[in-house]
């Protein structure tokens, strides 16, 4: 495991899956959090279907004496999500056979969510990846164990982007829409991602964060840094597009193959889709 495994803050720890790639750089980091002492504790990603990584988490959230309250996710691609119902039956059978083996699993954790049965919720702002009735959306608060998450919509990796606001350690979790190294692949539309990180950049100076905590790679301790040069880069390659545009280029291809000529091939289909993002906004403004 690299370092990005066991890394976080006092109250949220990363536990890195093993599914790295191009795409999902170390791998996606699936995110532990809650209050030092509490029982229940909130998971955000579980990662892909991988049962070797999902049972590690929930043994280790098992073997500190904890409970999982909610699952959430930042987003629905399958990196991220597609462990996440698997994953919670996982940590509701474990905690039920604690709750059997010590007489209980009550106390200061609080229900924080816990559905009827013993169930452990998944939410995400698609209903489509939830599992339970309840989902997310901007200006939602989740509580549990004495834990409080702030809930923003940051649209532009994809459209069901999410970042979650941990004031306790002022800390960002921002999924993919701010990684920890290199830039994100744009699904959405990319209007909406730049107001998206214009206002993680606004929000982040307000609040004085202290770090980011991404859906793949270290974390950033410099937030504004980090976004101004997320902002600027992404600023930069629009004119590039639009260069290439000038110059001829029709379509995202013809785009990517001028663009990212010094980048390796293999990139260049995940390319196209940020390309035609760029593409779509540059004919929204003429």
């Amino acid at each position: 495991m690299s370092d990005i495994d066991g890394m976080g803050t006092e109250r949220a720890t990363c536990w890195l899956a093993p599914n790295p790639s191009a795409m999902t750089l170390d791998g996606t980091n699936t995110w532990v959090i809650g209050e030092p002492g509490a029982e229940e504790v909130v998971v955000i990603d579980p990662g892909p279907k991988d049962g070797v990584h999902l049972r590690r988490v929930v043994d280790a959230i098992t073997a500190q004496g904890r409970r999982v309250g909610q699952v959430l996710l930042t987003h629905g691609h399958p990196d991220h999500s597609a462990g996440a119902k698997k994953f919670a039956e996982l940590a509701a059978a474990a905690a039920a056979g604690r709750s059997a083996g010590f007489g209980g699993s009550g106390g200061p954790g609080g229900s924080g969510g816990r559905s009827r049965g013993g169930a452990v919720p998944v939410r995400a702002l698609d209903p489509r990846h939830r599992l339970g009735d309840e989902g997310l959306a901007e200006g939602d608060v989740i509580v549990t164990g004495g834990l409080e998450l702030r809930v923003m919509e940051t649209p532009g990796h994809s459209n069901d982007s999410l970042t979650f606001w941990l004031p306790a350690d002022r800390a960002v979790l921002t999924g993919d829409t701010v990684l920890g190294y290199g830039t994100t692949v744009l699904e959405g539309r990319l209007g909406d991602y730049l107001s998206s990180l214009d206002r993680l950049r606004r929000f982040s100076e307000d609040v004085e964060a202290a770090t980011i905590l991404p859906g793949h790679g270290p974390r950033l301790d410099d937030p504004i840094g980090a976004l101004d040069r997320y902002i600027t880069h992404r600023r930069e390659r629009l004119a590039q597009v639009e260069a290439a545009v000038e110059a001829g280029a029709r379509t995202a291809k013809e785009v990517v193959a001028r663009v990212y000529a010094d980048v390796d091939k293999s990139l260049w289909p995940a390319a196209e889709w940020s390309v035609q993002s760029q593409l779509d906004y540059l004919n929204e403004r003429s």
